[in-house]
């Protein structure tokens, strides 16, 4: 259900009865946009009744239309309050309003259904609208406004860094227009006309929702999560006009306008929103490496020695490299790749390592070379990295599918990992969970995908399903790789 809908021309009342009567006005009345089967038709509104109404405005042109709204389905617009006017503020893509073509943002609101709207709250406006379903007639003040045609925008495509439940957002201009998602969803951004409140679809979910939904513009949502970090949670925001709500109780909802200039204590690319995705169909000959990440004691190594024990043709690890002497049965480019401290310490400052460290006075570690390496080969690298190492590897050239491998419940690895010959004390596995807690928290934003290992063999069956999916579905990736 729902919310709807600017100011005007003026003619006196001769020319308004002219108006109403001409052939194209006759035909303005009969517009309709059949995007519904109806049902239950509330009592039909008669031309006398409109025309009887219309002469209440006196010299201002108005125009009537004829919507078709289903039961219980949001009109698809948005409504503010302009002294006594209630103005339509946006259309929303795919609703009954913008497949009508008959309302247009700035337009006034005079009557809906021959109910009276001019002085009404958009709450009022918006209750009165979610009982109403079936024929709507409106009479219109025409928006003075002549907007050129819109620009066809362009679909850009995201992946959420946040969960957005618009039930729980006091600022969204109508809560059932806004569209609820969750962190790793990836969102078809279809109209940034509003910055502050972007049009978009969940992946998936076009066909079966052809409306589209509101959610919180990418500056917009990156002030309020710094304006977060410098106020009191109770504190009562700023008001303003700028953003207008409506919703079913009769409470006036909270209204804010954010500081647009940057928060010179907070780094806004540092506030995770969205990133831009594109789809992305790895070569046969240029597999990406794949990642474990996960904390100690979760099957990662397990996994991963699986892989590489079962299928040898097809996966390897990357040779890292080290500052310790070669051994007698070493060889080197196989076990390592042998070189100074010196050269070592010169790859670290040039960036060319994507993890490292040091064990008894010798240096160890993996660089994005040896990775490339293995990718050249035409085999799939296999990693276990600590999370550290993501950011670096995320900005190489390298395109990694990270897998996030998680613990089951903390009955459930007990359980685990005493089939495993260990004995952990309670404080241990909550120390584990707490892990995968905070590595998802400050991690998530790099993971494709997760599996839970609450078996061995079926979280095995489960990255192999994963891995070979890559071979034969396009992923999304972040859109900067492929420039």
């Amino acid at each position: 259900v729902q919310c709807v809908l600017k100011p005007s021309h003026h003619k006196d009342g001769q020319e308004l009865n002219a108006l109403l009567n001409a052939p194209h006005m006759q035909a303005l009345l009969l517009a309709h946009d059949k995007v519904a089967e109806q049902e239950m038709q509330p009592e039909p509104v008669t031309d006398e009744k409109i025309y009887e109404n219309v002469g209440v405005y006196g010299g201002e042109t108005v125009k009537i239309v004829r919507i078709e709204k289903a039961r219980d389905i949001p009109l698809g617009a948005t409504v503010r309050n302009e002294m006594d006017s209630v103005i339509i503020s946006r259309i929303v893509k795919g609703g009954a309003a913008e497949k009508s073509g008959l309302l247009h943002e700035g337009d006034e609101v005079l009557e809906i259904n021959g109910i009276e709207i001019r002085g009404k709250d958009v709450n009022e406006v918006f209750d009165l609208l979610a009982d109403m379903h079936g024929t709507l007639t409106f009479v219109l003040i025409p928006s003075q406004q002549s907007k050129p045609p819109p620009a066809k925008e362009t679909v850009i495509h995201v992946k959420a860094h946040f969960d957005y439940d618009p039930s729980d957002d006091p600022y969204v201009p109508c809560r059932e227009l806004g569209l609820s998602f969750q962190k790793g969803d990836i969102l078809h951004v279809i109209s940034q006309e509003d910055p502050n409140w972007w049009q978009a679809y969940r992946d998936g979910d076009e066909d079966n929702q052809p409306l589209a939904g509101l959610i919180p513009g990418k500056t917009f949502q990156q002030q309020r999560e710094a304006m977060k970090q410098t106020i009191e949670e109770d504190k009562e925001p700023e008001k303003s006009g700028k953003l207008w709500c409506a919703k079913k109780n009769k409470k006036k909802r909270k209204k804010v306008l954010y500081n647009a200039n940057k928060n010179d204590d907070y780094d806004n690319e540092e506030i995770l929103t969205y990133e831009e995705m594109s789809l992305y169909h790895q070569p046969a000959n240029r597999k990406r490496p794949i990642v474990l990440i996960g904390p100690q004691n979760c099957g990662q190594n397990e996994l991963r020695q699986r892989l590489m024990n079962n299928e040898v043709d097809r996966f390897a690890s990357a040779v890292p490299h080290t500052t310790r002497s070669r051994r007698e049965t070493e060889v080197a480019g196989r076990d390592y790749h042998f070189i100074s401290r010196q050269a070592f310490e010169t790859d670290i400052a040039a960036g060319k390592f994507i993890e490292y460290g040091e064990f008894e006075k010798n240096l160890y570690g993996t660089s994005i070379d040896s990775v490339r390496q293995v990718i050249n080969s035409g085999k799939i690298c296999l990693l276990n990295l600590y999370t550290q190492s993501l950011k670096t590897l995320r900005n190489s050239d390298l395109k990694p599918y990270i897998i996030f491998v998680a613990p089951p419940s903390q009955e459930r690895l007990r359980a685990l990992l005493a089939k495993e010959g260990k004995n952990p004390k309670p404080e241990e596995l909550r120390e584990i969970i707490e892990k995968t807690r905070e590595m998802e928290q400050n991690n998530g934003h790099y993971f494709d995908t997760a599996i839970v290992n609450s078996d061995l063999d079926k979280a095995y069956q489960e990255l192999l399903r994963l891995i070979n999916k890559l071979d034969t579905e396009p992923q999304w990736v972040p859109s900067t790789w492929l420039r």
